[in-house]
């Protein structure tokens, strides 16, 4: 986490971006099925799960550093199935 001197930076931002769209896009392939998701939803996907996977993943298995990815495609591929069961019911709603 970011402490009282730390700062993000534009490219600790791309990172973010680039981080998010393979974590996304990762999490999209191994999921069956069709998606119907477009890339910027892809790359915030692939953002949070980035996010709240590495701070479970380091939560849950302290001290293996470099290895959170695997709990982020872990979360991304939750997130992923929870949007393919919400998704269609909201666009259902708004017609």
């Amino acid at each position: 986490m970011l402490g009282a001197d730390s700062s993000i930076g534009i490219l600790d931002i791309v990172w973010y971006v680039i981080a998010g769209l393979v974590i996304g896009v990762l999490a999209r392939a191994l999921m069956p099925g069709r998606q119907e998701m477009s890339v910027v939803g892809t790359i915030v996907l692939g953002v949070v799960a980035a996010i709240v996977g590495g701070l479970l993943w380091n939560a849950i298995f302290p001290g293996n550093e470099g290895v959170a990815w695997i709990g982020s495609i872990i979360v991304a591929i939750v997130l992923l199935w929870l949007y393919s069961r919400l998704a269609p019911n909201m666009s259902r709603r708004r017609v």
